[in-house]
């Protein structure tokens, strides 16, 4: 049993839904995503979802492009955060997964990555571009190595099409909560509140929701039916607007903070 699926258990047991941040590696550099990611650790996140640069990255909106784009002039690789995350792991515990598109993975070789991704630390891996249908080999080598392939769901998804990303996805379903890019607005709540029903009467794992999640209120409505919160271009934003403040540890701190206590359901009165 891999730490991804460990840590849902841990969260269900006691009443709690999983915190997913995003975070993009290399942005303004990996020192600081260092000194990030343990901030974020320590303030209660559940699992850790670390972007690796592309320079075409279909799936983000500005926020994060522009994320992409400095952490590439930064000089940040994905084999560079393959091994950054191997010396991470000795002051994280977490899972970790990272984001990426398929032509890096590609490049790097689909039967050498993910062993080599699982033995340096990382717990799974989001594909955006990669679809169920094509990714039979990648699966092949990603189970064989106990690396979890994370598949995403849209509110247009049908039936047929759940039940094909169910059976290609470990971990977790990632539920994007709108047909559109990362950093829109989140807006129809009742839509995700009957999409999500539907999806488990397919699949017995946890279902996590993104895109267009920013702050406490929103995380508290999406825990009542999720099992996962994902918020990504909100803390990208957060990073990006105090990049120069001495005070960006904190002020993620806070952030992070509040978001979990959004996801702590408390008991059923007596």
């Amino acid at each position: 049993m891999g730490r991804i699926e460990l840590t849902f258990q841990r969260l269900m047991a006691r009443g709690e839904k999983a915190l997913i941040p995003y975070i993009m590696a290399g942005d303004p550099d990996l020192r600081t995503t260092e000194s990030l990611i343990l901030t974020i650790e320590r303030a209660g996140a559940d699992i850790l979802e670390l972007g690796v640069p592309f320079s075409d990255p279909i799936a983000d909106g500005p926020t994060i492009q522009r994320a992409s784009e400095r952490s590439l002039k930064s000089g940040t690789t994905l084999k560079k955060v393959m091994a950054f995350v191997k010396k991470l792991r000795k002051k994280v515990s977490i899972p970790i997964i990272i984001m990426t598109y398929y032509n890096i993975i590609l490049q790097y070789g689909i039967a050498r990555f993910p062993s080599d991704a699982a033995a340096s630390g990382i717990d799974g891996i989001i594909i955006p571009d990669l679809p169920p249908e094509e990714a039979l080999e990648f699966t092949k080598y990603s189970r064989k190595a106990g690396l979890d392939t994370i598949f995403l769901l849209a509110p247009t998804s049908t039936e047929e099409r759940i039940k094909r990303v169910a059976a290609a996805s470990t971990g977790f379903i990632y539920y994007v909560s709108m047909t559109g890019i990362t950093g829109a607005r989140l807006s129809n709540l009742l839509e995700i509140k009957g999409k999500i029903p539907e999806i488990r009467q397919c699949t017995d794992l946890p279902v996590a929701v993104g895109f267009g999640i920013t702050n406490e209120g929103e995380a508290r409505k999406i825990a009542q039916w999720a099992d996962g919160v994902i918020v990504g271009s909100a803390l990208v934003r957060l990073i990006e607007e105090n990049s120069r403040n001495r005070r960006l540890q904190s002020k993620v701190d806070g952030f992070i903070r509040s978001l979990k206590r959004a996801l702590i359901i408390p008991p059923p009165p007596l």
